[in-house]
Parts: structure tokens; C-alpha cells; sequence
């Protein structure tokens, strides 16, 4: 229970206590004689209580104008009339000279009565509602609303001051007070009531204030009841209990209205500032607060010469966005966490960790003594990913790349360490290599890569794709039966630019999509053109990209597109490749789709994934393209040979066609047709072509053939 509560609880038990005691010692109390002494108390009590409702108005009114809100407003225009007539009844209920003359002692009592009325009613009013910050002009409507209030109570008082005194004669007047006081007292009750309704909701300390100040009121209340009368002391002790009321809710009101807002804001302050310089998946300090930390190492250093090396190494986690893309963004943030901890695990003295974003980690090393101990802890943080990593889905293997910058030497300022850190570890992606350490030469290099993208961006509006062909061959009969379309870039500066270097530089862009989309509708405007030109129907094949594949409206897209053309969906064969198959219900979805067309579906570059068996046999896919690496070396390396034949054997068991691709040599042929392949392509037929070739050399012979 926190502090607050048994602070609240032991009031209520207190004051309960109070008043038992006061009653079982009422006898001896009430021989007190000396009224004046009584008087004096009560007046000094009572000035109290008036000052501490003065307090209230002057806090919510005059001060901290700048944390205005209804609440503290509302309960200062309140207090303003209450405290007033407080103050009016205490001088005409002490007998002050000049104000008992027009004050009499009935009087004094029903100022008393309509005050706690008043206080009760309004308190209730404005804590049992959720507070709301104003503006000055707010401000200004509430305090006109509150003087309406108190120039109506004041003309009460002054029609009451009139009627009263011809009215004392009667019993029922009495009665009439008393049963005012009752219900001052339930309103009291009742507003601890709703304010802790409903009691699991946690209340926040300023409304345990409050309601330990209503419970105060509640006592004072009972008190100016005088159900159990001794004499002028319940009046002293209702005053008493009162002055405690009021302080504690000039302690409520300033907590709830200025002190907890502005703990509020200092903790929304705090969130933004932790945000601003924390990973929100992480939890660790982002490329904002690195760039604080190297600056602050960058300036001691030129401070401090005799300081050690520092190292910053960026880590990318390789093909994450193949995790990410077929197991979906959850398992992608879920392996961002355990590569964190992970490594964070591993942190020493003089090593900080930080987030990049996506899927890159900063890694600090202070205090080197050289560029050999930078090297030899990047190899350490590489080894701890030899062991797989867990998903939901199963375990995985991955690996890292770094990228390295050392300080003295590769940046003077904070900013040029992190970009060439940066541009080190996308160097050592490219070249295929665990880590490197930025050279100069790197910068040019992704410079020439950055000029490269934005002229891919331009280079379809600007017609400067086109595609080629390479023919499939029948095994058996060495007959064509299909063809591959294949993308090339003829850059008007570079000349031809390989696929190697473009393809994926679109795919990290998000090019490849429309490009890949003017592939499939020029591939398969061609294949139509060819058909209406007479030539023999065969198949053509085209590769999608995981982005592509993942395209929601893929099977729409693809279906529109040959519909506008009229091109049979039997003649187009779409090649993906097994990494598109990890998140095998998505995948399975797409592929069913995609069937339902009527196009055919291979699996490129078969054996260099990880596709499980299991769901090979359930996929609904037509054909296995045998990757070129195994075709390569099948005469070489025994083990190749036994993956071809292997792969040959499980195709034909699941009647499934297969294709080899990158045949070179009358040997590999031979091996091929001893394995039952059905179909393969490469040099040994013929190199990727254009359309006016492929035309002359291998459509114009089949309408010599016999049908």
C-alpha cells in the first residue's frame, strides 16, 4: 500500500477517534466555564481556517498563471465567498463589537451553515470531475461566473439577514438547520465516495489529499451538528477540525493542479529526451546519441594526446531483409532484440553499444592501444553468432558484416567516423568479407554507387532497359521449348552495366518493382508478338524479386497484364527462388493464387536455399531450376554430381520437371541426360540474346519442323 493510502486511512481513523474521545470526556469537557477563553480560541481557529481558504483563492487566482486549469480556478472562486463568509461568521459568532450589532448569533449560524453547504457542494462538483487545462480567457468567464455567485450569496445573506429575525420564533427554523447540516454532511461523505469510486482504479496522491481534507470537513460537520451537546467546545473543535480540512486541501489543490501536471510534463520531457537518443525496439542509445559521444571523444582527444585509439565498428546483419520479408516484421523485430542482447551481453569497460536503425548496430571501443586489438575484438563479436539464433519459427543461422573506422586517423570529426565506418561495412557486404577497415578508396566507390541509383531511377522513363533471351532446350531431343527473358541496362555514359551491379542496388531501392513489373509486361508482349507473327508457341520464363512476390495484389497485377495482351497464361513460367518460401503460409497463399491464373511457377537456383522438404511436396509449383554452381563443377566435384542426381531423382518422384542451367560442356550434357534431366540451358546452346536473334536463330528453324 503506498504511503498516501495509510496516510488517508489513518485520518479517517484518527478523526474517528477524536470524536469518540471528545464524547466519552464530554462530562468533564463540558465544565469548562470560561466562555471567553472559548471565544478566543474559536476566533483564532476560525481566522486560521479563513486564512487557509484565502491561501486557496490566492494559489489558483494569483499564482503560477501560467499552470492555469479549471479545477484550481473554480475552487478559488469557490473558496473566495466561502472563506468570506467564514470570516464574517466567526467575528459575528465571537461577539466582535461593530459586527455582532448587525450579525446576530442565528445568523452567524446560518452563515456557517450555507458556507459548508456551499464548500461541500462545490468540492464535490469540481474533484469528482476530470480536470482540464484553460486558457487567460477561460480564466476571466470563470472568475465573472464566480463574482455572479458571490454577489447572489451576498443577496441571500442580505434577504436572510431580513426574514431571520422574524423567523426566530418558530421551531421548524431550527429544524430546518439541522437538516441542512445533515445533508452537508452525506454531500461530504458522498464526495469520498465517488472520488474513490471504482476502487481499483489507483488514485494519485493530490486526490488522497483531497479526500483526506473531506473527511476532515465530514468531522467538522458533525461537530456543528452538536448531536451530542457539550457546550461551545463543539463549535471550537468543528472550527478545529475544519482549519485541518482546509489546509489539507490547499495542499490537495496545489498538488493536483500545479505540482503533479508539472511532474507530468517533466516526465513526458524525460520520454521525449529518452526517445530522442534510445532505440525503441533496442532500448539502446541511437545514431543521435552516438554522435554526441564521439563528438565529446573527439574533443578530450584533442585535449589529451596521450589518449588511446578509439574504434567504431558498424554491424549489419546479413540478408535480414530476407528475414524480415518472408517471416514477417514481428520475427524481424524479434531477431533485432536478440542480436542486442546478444552483443550487449558481451559489453566491457571502454565498450558502448547503439542502435543505427534497421538492422545495423554501432559498436564503440575506447581507450585502444591500437588498430590490432580494434581488429581482434570485431573478430570476437563475430563469433558470437556461431550458434544459431532462436525465432518462434525455428532456429536460425546468421552472420554479420563490419565496418570499421579508427580514430586517429579515418575521420577528424564525429560525422566523417560514423560515414566511413558506415561505408566500410557496405564495402565488406559487397565484397563478400566478415570485416573491413575504411580506406579512402571505399568513399569513391559509394559515391559511384549513390550516382549509379539515381540513374537507375531514371533509366526506365528513360527506355534504357531491354531484355535478351536464352533459349531452354529439350534434353532428349535438344529441341527449344522455352525460353528465360533476362534484363540488361545499356547506360548511355557506362555502356553496358552488369546485372551484378544494378539488380541489387534496385532491390534495396524499391526499383526493382515496376521494374521488374515492365520486365514481365515486355517479356510477355513479346511472347504474344512472336505467336501472332506464326511462329510456334513456347514458353517464356521471368523472374520475380522477393519484393514483388510479397506485392499483395501480385496475381491481380500479373492477370490484368496478360489479359490486356491476350497472352495464354500457359505460356508464361514464373521463377522465384526458395528464400521466398521461409514464410511458407504466406508463400503458399501467393503460389495458390498465382495457379489459380493458369501460369506455371519454378523454383530458381534450387539447392543453395533452405526449402524443407516437407512443403516442397505440398507446394504447388511446376518445375526445379538446378543452380549453374552444381552444373558448373558436376564433372569435377563428386559431391556436386550426387546433389544433381539427387535433386533429379526427388523431381521425377514428385513429377516434377527439372531444368539445369549453366550448361557449358558436351560432358555435362551426357551426365545430364544419364540423370533424366528433362530440359537445360546455357552456353553450350546459346548466350542470352536479343529479340531480333533469338528470332533468326531459334523460332524461324521450328516452322520447318513438323508440328
Amino acid at each position: 500500500m503506498r504511503q498516501e493510502e495509510r496516510k488517508t486511512i489513518h485520518a479517517a481513523i484518527i478523526g474517528a477517534a477524536l470524536f469518540l474521545l471528545i464524547q466519552i470526556f464530554r462530562t468533564p469537557l463540558g465544565h469548562i466555564e470560561d466562555k471567553d477563553v472559548l471565544l478566543a480560541f474559536y476566533l483564532i481557529l476560525g481566522c486560521c481556517t479563513v486564512a487557509f481558504g484565502f491561501a486557496i483563492f490566492a494559489q489558483g487566482w494569483l499564482l503560477f498563471s501560467n499552470k492555469l486549469s479549471k479545477a484550481r480556478l473554480y475552487t478559488s472562486a469557490l473558496f473566495l465567498g466561502v472563506c468570506i463568509f467564514d470570516f464574517l461568521h466567526v467575528l459575528s459568532f465571537a461577539g466582535i463589537p461593530g459586527i455582532a450589532s448587525y450579525i446576530s448569533y442565528e445568523q452567524s449560524l446560518w452563515l456557517l451553515t450555507f458556507s459548508r453547504l456551499a464548500s461541500a457542494l462545490g468540492i464535490v462538483f469540481i474533484f469528482c470531475r476530470a480536470d482540464q487545462p484553460v486558457s487567460v480567457d477561460s480564466k476571466h468567464k470563470v472568475f465573472r461566473n464566480s463574482f455572479l455567485v458571490i454577489l447572489l450569496s451576498a443577496a441571500l445573506f442580505g434577504f436572510g439577514n431580513l426574514i431571520v429575525p422574524g423567523l426566530a420564533g418558530y421551531p421548524w427554523v431550527e429544524t430546518v438547520r439541522d437538516l441542512m447540516n445533515m445533508a452537508v454532511l452525506f454531500v461530504y461523505l458522498l464526495g469520498v465516495g465517488i472520488i474513490v469510486y471504482p476502487g481499483k482504479i489507483e488514485k494519485s496522491a493530490s486526490l488522497l489529499i483531497i479526500i483526506r481534507s473531506l473527511v476532515f470537513f465530514a468531522l467538522a460537520q458533525v461537530f456543528f451538528m452538536n448531536l451530542f451537546s457539550v457546550g461551545d467546545l463543539d463549535y471550537l473543535f468543528g472550527m478545529l477540525s475544519s482549519g485541518v480540512a482546509y489546509y489539507l486541501l490547499l495542499t490537495g489543490v496545489y498538488r493536483l493542479t500545479i505540482e503533479e501536471p508539472f511532474q507530468e510534463n517533466q516526465q513526458a520531457e524525460a520520454r521525449i529526451n529518452y526517445l530522442a537518443f534510445h532505440d525503441d525496439l533496442t532500448g539502446l542509445p541511437n545514431r543521435r546519441r552516438l554522435m554526441q559521444r564521439m563528438e565529446e571523444i573527439v574533443i578530450q582527444s584533442e585535449k589529451d594526446k596521450s589518449r588511446g585509439f578509439s574504434g567504431l565498428v558498424i554491424m549489419n546483419i546479413n540478408h535480414f531483409k530476407n528475414i524480415n520479408d518472408s517471416l514477417g516484421h514481428y520475427a524481424g523485430d524479434l531477431l533485432l532484440q536478440l542480436v542486442s542482447q546478444r552483443i550487449g551481453s558481451e559489453v566491457r569497460v571502454n565498450e558502448e553499444l547503439y542502435s543505427m536503425g534497421a538492422d545495423e548496430f554501432a559498436f564503440l571501443m575506447t581507450e585502444r592501444t591500437g588498430l590490432e586489438n580494434c581488429l581482434v575484438r570485431a573478430n570476437e563479436l563475430l563469433r558470437l553468432f556461431e550458434t544459431p539464433v532462436s525465432l518462434e519459427s525455428g532456429e536460425y543461422h546468421i552472420s554479420l558484416s563490419l565496418g570499421m573506422s579508427i580514430y586517429p586517423g579515418d575521420g577528424d570529426t564525429a560525422e566523417q567516423l560514423i560515414q566511413n565506418a558506415d561505408t566500410a561495412v557496405h564495402n565488406a557486404k559487397e565484397q563478400g568479407v566478415d570485416i573491413r577497415r575504411y580506406i579512402p578508396a571505399m568513399q569513391m566507390k559509394a559515391k559511384e554507387r549513390l550516382k549509379l541509383e539515381n540513374d537507375l531511377r531514371r533509366a526506365l522513363e528513360r527506355g534504357e532497359f531491354y531484355l535478351v533471351y536464352q533459349p531452354q532446350v529439350l534434353l532428349e531431343t535438344e529441341e527449344i521449348v522455352g525460353m528465360e527473358a533476362l534484363l540488361r541496362w545499356n547506360h548511355p555514359k557506362r555502356g553496358l552495366v552488369s546485372p551484378v551491379d544494378f539488380i541489387p542496388i534496385a532491390e534495396e531501392s524499391g526499383m526493382i518493382v515496376p521494374i521488374g513489373e515492365w520486365v514481365l509486361r515486355t517479356a510477355c508482349q513479346q511472347n504474344k508478338t512472336w505467336q501472332n507473327a506464326g511462329y510456334r508457341p513456347i514458353c517464356v520464363s521471368i523472374n520475380l524479386s522477393m519484393r514483388q512476390f510479397l506485392q499483395p495484389n501480385l496475381a491481380g497485377k500479373i492477370g490484368a497484364i496478360l489479359q490486356e495482351i491476350g497472352l495464354d497464361p500457359s505460356y508464361v513460367d514464373l521463377e522465384i527462388t526458395e528464400s521466398m518460401t521461409l514464410d511458407k503460409e504466406t508463400a503458399f497463399d501467393q503460389l495458390n493464387r498465382l495457379k489459380r491464373l493458369g501460369v506455371c511457377i519454378s523454383i530458381d537456383d534450387f539447392g543453395t536455399g533452405y526449402s524443407s522438404l516437407h512443403y516442397l511436396k505440398n507446394m504447388p509449383i511446376d518445375r526445379l531450376k538446378i543452380d549453374r554452381s552444381f552444373v558448373s563443377e558436376v564433372m569435377e566435384d563428386s559431391n556436386n554430381a550426387a546433389i544433381v542426381s539427387t535433386i533429379t531423382s526427388m523431381a521425377h518422384h514428385l513429377k516434377l520437371k527439372v531444368t539445369a542451367e549453366g550448361v557449358e560442356n558436351k560432358e555435362q550434357l551426357h551426365f545430364l541426360r544419364q540423370q533424366h534431366c528433362h530440359e537445360a540451358q546455357g552456353f553450350l546452346f546459346s548466350k542470352p540474346v536479343k529479340a531480333e536473334e533469338f528470332e533468326l536463330s531459334f523460332l524461324k528453324p521450328l516452322l520447318e519442323m513438323p508440328s
